[in-house]
């Protein structure tokens, strides 16, 4: 009797783990059904009013696009970054129109929310439509709705359609700059550094800064070497200054660092090799290798399959300096002079360093600041006697003795060259009326 009880037993069990599954493969088939892009308009021209914004607010005014890129890695679809309220938002509609027969499809978005928005109630989001199969479409709306007059839709181009050889090795993103910076020279300092490594581009998501700033960046944009993308996140939200949320009535940390480094990933991924994410008071300085493109070549043979490469960082305090290489007239030149400053202050007991990342673009799907959320490949993090992170600030143990700290003069390895090419740019910008 006992015995044919438990075949009972097992064969109802059997049966309701059936039952599940076929109902769980349905809701999932159902629901992939749901996002499939459907025709709702045929034999009309593509209506809209094309955008060039930065940042666009929809009419629920909570949710921001900031730009669509094609992605095919592992579907064809259009991956929107952009910001939105992570509870207010609950459903988003891509509106693709094909031409040249004027079909408009409609795909229902997957709204993805960054789980690193740190308590904020917007955050950065990936808006994920699938694309029609037998259609490219260049340019996507995003509405609240499937139905509605496409003419009223603000219409946003799909960057990264079209496949690109690398045009550039490395690309520095610098997000973002904010508060009337005017940190003048340590930014040239971070700039020609960066170029001496072997960077070829750096992109800067700047809210504002100071003029004497703008006048630098006006030099490095006709040089090529910096891109401006407009950052004027505070004319739609209020933005801290923090990382984490204070409950003090504002919706998105350090002015939406997050969302720009992503964006900068995306921009960034079909035309450069790697892409470095870093402020513009850190150095990921080679201890073994000149340059980064040796370094990167080395650590991506002793790690095949890795697409992102973790840097130490490491405090070099301002307010601890040498009487080396204090050039008087760099003196006049609001900023710190980074090769003054080569003390680093030790580890702390219990206390994990952050890092900062080189990666591979086309293996990242979502990014952080000091770490990958979501990737394609795995994630390395890269010895402190391989390279480390120069990162020249106000200091994080203040009240340690100067002999507490580390002297580290590595980055006195490249004065010459460094002290050569910064006094180039001060005297085409800065100190050119001083002659």
């Amino acid at each position: 009797m006992l015995h044919g009880g438990t075949k009972s037993y097992f064969a109802a069990a059997v049966c309701i783990i059936t039952l599940t599954s076929m109902v769980t493969l349905s809701y999932f088939r159902l629901q992939r059904f749901s996002h499939l892009p459907k025709i709702i308009q045929e034999g009309s021209r593509c209506r809209g009013k094309i955008t060039n914004s930065t940042i666009t607010a929809l009419k629920d005014n909570r949710t921001f696009i900031i730009s669509p890129y094609f992605d095919d890695r592992e579907s064809k679809v259009t991956r929107v970054i952009g910001i939105v309220h992570h509870e207010d938002v609950k459903q988003l509609y891509c509106w693709f129109c094909c031409q040249p027969n004027g079909k408009i499809y409609v795909s229902k978005a997957k709204i993805d929310v960054h789980s690193d928005r740190f308590e904020f109630p917007y955050g950065a989001t990936d808006i994920v439509c699938l694309e029609p199969q037998n259609c490219d479409p260049t340019h996507v709306s995003i509405h609240q709705s499937p139905h509605g007059n496409t003419d009223q839709l603000p219409m946003f181009e799909i960057k990264n359609r079209k496949a690109e050889t690398f045009s550039v090795d490395f690309t520095v993103c610098i997000s973002t700059m904010f508060g009337n910076y005017n940190n003048v020279l340590q930014f040239i300092q971070s700039v020609e550094m960066y170029k001496i490594l072997g960077v070829q581009k750096v992109m800067i998501y700047k809210n504002n800064c100071s003029h004497l700033m703008e006048e630098v960046l006006k030099f490095y944009i006709e040089e090529g070497t910096v891109e401006i993308i407009p950052w004027p996140i505070d004319s739609h939200l209020r933005v801290s200054s923090q990382w984490y949320f204070m409950q003090d009535g504002t919706h998105i940390g350090y002015y939406g660092q997050i969302t720009a480094l992503n964006d900068c990933v995306y921009r960034n991924m079909q035309r450069s090799k790697f892409v470095v994410l870093s402020d513009a008071d850190e150095i990921i300085l080679p201890l073994k290798h000149p340059d980064w493109k040796t370094m990167m070549s080395s650590l991506q043979k002793q790690n095949p399959q890795t697409g992102v490469f973790l840097f130490e960082n490491h405090i070099f305090p301002k307010t601890v300096s040498t009487h080396v290489f204090n050039i008087s007239y760099w003196n006049t030149v609001p900023g710190a002079n980074i090769l003054q400053h080569v003390h680093r202050e030790p580890d702390r007991k219990d206390v994990i360093n952050p890092r900062k990342m080189i990666i591979d673009p086309r293996k990242v799907i979502q990014t952080s600041v000091h770490s990958v959320l979501r990737a394609y490949g795995k994630s390395v993090n890269v010895p402190m006697d391989v390279a480390l992170i120069y990162h020249c600030r106000m200091p994080l143990q203040g009240n340690l003795p100067r002999k507490s700290l580390i002297r580290d003069t590595t980055l006195w390895r490249y004065n010459s060259s460094l002290i050569m090419n910064v006094n180039k740019v001060l005297n085409q910008t800065v100190l050119r009326d001083q002659k």
